[in-house]
């Protein structure tokens, strides 16, 4: 999407090199970046009254510290899109990450392309499923599938492929309220199962994992 207002981040890492390398691929996007505060502790997400910060790019290693995973949850408890951006690259950690709330994964040798196209994604709320993503939802086996009704199924995948719930609504010729129905009974079913789905980028986790969409088609 080459149009759309401008998006204020916060990245957090504490490798200087990666702080200077990021900022100057967002000022290069063809859409409007700011890095509106940068450090190596998950405290500059909390960002002053006053910035605006759409988007959170978080390391998972900090410091000598083991993964940020409790800073992770904070931050999506508290309604921020978080962007994960690691040197790890294993299935269990992506699929963590995601099962966390977290609005996408990236390992970092993905580079420029992929974190500036996964950041415009999370700003918008839009599902992005960069490779090596892709990859561990790919290999990843579940025997814990909910069972959707077919119609369950169809406004589950009908949302990933769309703007907005409106947009659902007019094409299945029903109510922004039933798509909303069908979706809350999606994630119930998927708690249930004890695979929670709280945002949209990991019910499309989810339906991948399951084999409901083929990553080629997101």
């Amino acid at each position: 999407m080459n149009d759309g207002p401008p998006v204020g981040v916060v990245v957090v890492d504490d490798h200087p090199a990666i702080l200077s390398g990021v900022e100057a691929w967002y000022a290069a996007s063809h859409r409007p970046i700011t890095v509106v505060a940068a450090g190596g502790s998950v405290r500059e997400a909390w960002t002053p009254p006053g910035s605006t910060a759409d988007v959170v790019v978080l390391d998972l290693q900090l410091g000598d510290g083991g993964p940020a995973f409790p800073g992770l949850r904070r931050l999506v408890d508290a309604g921020r899109q978080v962007v994960v951006y690691s040197m790890r690259d294993d299935e269990k950690t992506a699929l963590n990450c995601l099962d966390l709330g977290a609005a996408t994964f990236l390992t970092k040798s993905e580079g420029r392309e992929h974190l500036v196209e996964a950041t415009l994604a999370a700003a918008d709320e839009r599902p992005y499923m960069p490779p090596a993503l892709a990859g561990a939802l790919g290999t990843n086996a579940r025997t814990d599938r909910p069972q959707l009704s077919v119609r369950e199924e169809s406004v589950l995948i009908e949302w990933f492929q769309s703007e907005s719930k409106e947009l659902v609504a007019q094409r299945l010729g029903i109510s922004v309220r039933t798509v909303n129905s069908y979706l809350d009974r999606v994630r119930i079913k998927y708690a249930n199962a004890g695979r929670p789905a709280r945002t949209k980028a990991s019910l499309v986790a989810r339906a991948v994992q399951d084999g409901l969409v083929d990553v080629n088609d997101l």
